[in-house]
């Protein structure tokens, strides 16, 4: 079984949600890595750690892939990585506060397979909206949520 440590796509990572885990990390003691193919700025801490992989098409995802063990926590926007670490025993959670699981992730694949048709048939659908004071808060709940059955776990 895993320590139950924090995986992050961090080359899309907002910095907000990056600085709710960099406080989690020292006030839990919870390893925090944030894997990404540029250069990461992170507070000095026992508990973050950067990976810096070559840029490529699914590079730091699949790197993710390979270390993430079941048990971990893995914090990401991509819905083809989450599918895959959920399938691999870990919790995945996007930015806004949604969790990923086994019974949701089917859905929210065929959904980002249906809007990249649209766009690829011309159709405009516009970005996901700005993150807002309520999406923080839902990420910061289900983070705490994890660092609970994390806490008992050990």
């Amino acid at each position: 079984m895993s320590s139950g440590q924090i995986w992050v796509d961090a080359d899309a990572c907002p910095n907000v949600i990056k600085e709710i885990l960099f406080r989690a990390a020292d006030r839990e003691k919870v390893p925090v890595t944030l894997v990404a193919n540029q250069h990461i700025q992170v507070p000095r801490s026992p508990f973050i750690n950067t990976v810096q992989v070559p840029a490529g098409f699914d590079v730091a995802d699949n790197h993710i892939v390979q270390l993430a063990e079941a048990g971990d926590m893995v914090i990401t926007a991509d819905i083809p990585l989450a599918a895959e670490v959920v399938e691999n025993g870990c919790l995945a959670l996007n930015p806004r506060g949604e969790l990923y699981t086994t019974e949701t992730i089917r859905q929210r694949l065929n959904m980002r397979d249906f809007m990249d048709t649209m766009r690829s048939s011309g159709v405009n659908t516009g970005g996901p909206p700005s993150l807002n004071l309520g999406d923080r808060q839902a990420f910061a709940n289900q983070l705490d949520r994890f660092l609970a059955r994390r806490a008992r776990a050990l």
